[in-house]
């Protein structure tokens, strides 16, 4: 750089005049420029709080249809086809609300996204309680579906925003291991809360609303906190505003949609299974009581909880997330290989669906993070979002369609082999994914942290 004739060598800290040079201390600006603002711990802390709590509460809200299952067979007179339409009308808005919710936070902030769902997610626990008739209960579950997968998409943001970095992986693993503690609850609720379900199918439900209205507690305790990080310039990022192309979805990468791939065929198998009918299976097939049942399906989520921060922090500190995906794609499969045989114990069969569950969460939504730019990672779950809800909506209902037609009961349990093969193949396509991922360039996911610092 040249000004009249003086020549100014800054990167090296010299300064040329008339031959002369002269050499300056340079400060380390460096360290200026590329140190992120970041909030104080303490802030830190009571965000991750508030926002997985209201992650609990809504996974305990989804998942609290499984054990009232047969109680809404028995009081009701649900068939399968409707049970597993309350978990798919679930689903069904999120088929358009997924992309749509991921646009509005990239355009509007994480935390306003976060407030107005949390309060959808209420307002449809509470209708879902109160529905003695199917059409009440699916409009609660409806507008509990609208508001949970867009506040879980607003929330992957938020602490993409928040806790960006090295240890992103273990943040998210984190999250949804409580998240995950939420689902073990709900089942383990027919032993904790037995005179609730022995009181019918509405007092569980009940309960669920005020879980929900935990959840929407815990998410004014993030409003907070965001706001004053916001006001004070400590945060990482903020909403783009910038208007949504259709066209800027061809320049994800190919690993972005294989991940997609495994995310929607994995979900398309885990949550139908273990949230819908899992336990009516246990109940009908293998013998077991409501108790019994509930919390042999519960030891899933409880080896989730503590597994998967384990896996988010390898994650971390030593990469492989393909390998690590294809391993827990494999376990998927071989676990209903094993349901189906009958003569299996279930024991191993959920020591490696809670390997699966484990596994394929806590690498893949940190993986998306690496692949798609800050800008753009709102749109890139709500478009991920948007396919697992309509591989979650199909699923239920043609499983349930499917019970209905084999006649699968405590009377014909072989009715109900139709379903586990159904999950098994599906879940072997997941596997697939895995492997078209673990085909590309071998990247680890640390040193992809490092290049985007």
């Amino acid at each position: 750089m040249a000004v009249s004739g003086v020549r100014f060598h800054v990167q090296h800290g010299i300064c040329e005049c008339g031959g002369v040079r002269r050499r300056w201390p340079l400060r380390k600006a460096s360290r200026v420029t590329t140190r992120r603002n970041t909030p104080s711990l303490g802030a830190q802390g009571l965000m991750f709080c508030g926002v997985a709590v209201a992650m609990l509460a809504a996974y305990y809200c989804y998942d609290s249809i499984g054990p009232v299952a047969a109680l809404l067979s028995e009081q009701l007179g649900f068939s399968d086809v409707q049970i597993g339409a309350l978990n798919a009308v679930y689903s069904l808005p999120n088929i358009f609300m997924g992309l749509v919710g991921g646009l509005l936070v990239d355009r509007l902030g994480a935390r306003r996204v976060v407030l107005w769902t949390s309060m959808l997610c209420f307002a449809g626990a509470v209708l879902t309680a109160t529905g003695a008739q199917f059409g009440v209960m699916v409009m609660g579950r409806l507008l509990f579906g609208l508001g949970a997968e867009t506040m879980m998409v607003a929330i992957l943001v938020a602490l993409a925003m928040w806790f960006g970095g090295r240890y992103l992986a273990l943040v998210l693993a984190l999250n949804l291991s409580v998240a995950r503690f939420g689902s073990y609850l709900a089942d383990r609720s027919p032993s904790f809360a037995h005179s609730l379900y022995a009181a019918g199918w509405q007092p569980p439900l009940f309960f669920a609303a005020a879980i929900a209205a935990l959840g929407f507690a815990g998410v004014l305790v993030y409003w907070v906190v965001e706001r004053r990080a916001a006001a004070r310039g400590t945060l990482a990022a903020a909403a783009s505003g910038e208007r949504f192309e259709w066209r800027n979805l061809l320049h994800f990468r190919a690993e972005y949609w294989y991940i997609v791939g495994l995310c929607v065929t994995f979900y398309s198998v885990i949550f139908p299974f273990r949230s819908t009918f899992a336990i009516k299976y246990f109940q009908q097939a293998r013998g077991l009581s409501l108790e019994d049942a509930s919390r042999m399906n519960s030891y899933v989520f409880l080896a989730a909880i503590f597994a998967m921060p384990v896996f988010g922090f390898l994650v971390d500190r030593v990469g492989r997330h393909a390998l690590l995906m294809t391993v827990g794609a494999l376990a998927l499969p071989l676990s209903f290989l094993f349901l189906a045989n009958g003569t299996v114990s279930l024991w191993i069969s959920n020591a490696l669906l809670g390997l699966a569950f484990s596994l394929v969460p806590a690498v893949l939504w940190p993986a998306v993070a690496i692949y798609v730019t800050p800008e753009r990672r709102g749109t890139a779950y709500g478009v991920m979002t948007l396919l697992q809800n309509l591989g979650l909506t199909l699923s239920n209902v043609l499983v349930g369609r499917m019970n209905d037609a084999a006649h699968a009961s405590a009377l014909h349990p072989q009715g109900y082999a139709s379903m586990l093969w159904f999950f098994g193949i599906l879940g072997l396509s997941g596997f697939v994914f895995a492997i078209l991922l673990g085909g590309r360039p071998n990247l680890r996911l640390n040193a992809v942290v490092k290049l985007q610092r």
